[in-house]
């Protein structure tokens, strides 16, 4: 790959945000430049309200086989760390909507990387490894934090204490892959499931979503309380009485996010 490709594109379309990792001839492990450069996009598409849903995905037609060891890294391991912390943390705190799309290999980080996402797709020959304990590594970019919540806890146990390798059929059983696609079909339905994100009303979809993950940690009656007042901003925008109006006149609505004040402006 010559030196000038960048280790991570960039893609803007219709509202939908993609972000290919881009070193193929490591089948996109993350090296140092990879992680400063996710950090930074996902910072990015948090501050840019043309932004309506992100895709990650991988090049070559592999998505991740997590951290590069084959370069060495003299920093501190808390430098290191640090960095995929920004880059957990950033995807955890994206409000808009996120899509994996798996090919090939999701290893160790880059596994952790896809389950960050809010839904993932595979193909039937996806594979998928916490491979840490075998590198005398234990998980992170939030894997021991994402697993037990999505798998349990005798299963996120299983798969990292082992380190065994599933297939998609698998990780599809266990709730940890969302769709399971034909090779041939899933750039075109991973399209369409991201497009259809992107038309969806804006401050609704992220206070979902943020209110979808603290809900694992609260309690029932902080879920009412944070939809109540959610639901007190989403009457705010002119997404509600859009919908509303669409609905009277049989049309798709177009949702726009934007402030609706008490005066009808």
């Amino acid at each position: 790959m010559p030196e000038q490709e960048p280790v991570l594109r960039c893609e803007d379309r219709d509202g939908v945000r993609t972000l290919t990792l881009n070193r193929p001839h490591r089948r996109n492990a993350i090296n140092p430049a990879l992680f400063t450069a996710l950090a930074e996009a996902l910072r990015a598409t948090a501050e840019d309200r043309g932004v309506r849903a992100l895709v990650i995905t991988g090049a070559g037609g592999a998505f991740c086989s997590g951290a590069d060891l084959s370069e060495p890294d003299r920093r501190h391991p808390v430098y290191r760390m640090r960095a995929l912390t920004e880059v957990a943390l950033a995807l955890r705190e994206l409000p808009v909507p996120t899509v994996a799309k798996v090919t090939g290999v999701a290893v160790g980080a880059g596994w952790n990387l896809a389950l960050g996402c809010d839904l993932v797709a595979a193909t039937p020959d996806s594979r998928f490894c916490q491979i840490f304990a075998r590198r005398g590594l234990s998980p992170d970019l939030g894997g021991t934090w994402l697993l037990p919540r999505l798998v349990g806890v005798q299963q996120a146990k299983r798969l990292t204490l082992l380190g065994e390798t599933i297939d998609a059929a698998e990780a599809r059983a266990l709730g940890l892959v969302t769709w399971v696609v034909a090779a041939e079909e899933i750039d075109a339905f991973v399209t369409d499931v991201a497009g259809r994100l992107a038309a969806g009303p804006p401050v609704a979809l992220a206070q979902t979503k943020a209110m979808l993950d603290a809900g694992a940690e609260g309690t029932f009656r902080d879920a009412l309380a944070a939809e109540a007042r959610a639901q007190g901003l989403n009457f705010a925008t002119a997404d509600a009485p859009e919908a509303y109006a669409a609905f009277a006149e049989r049309r798709e609505p177009e949702f726009t996010g934007r402030w609706r004040l008490q005066n009808g402006a």
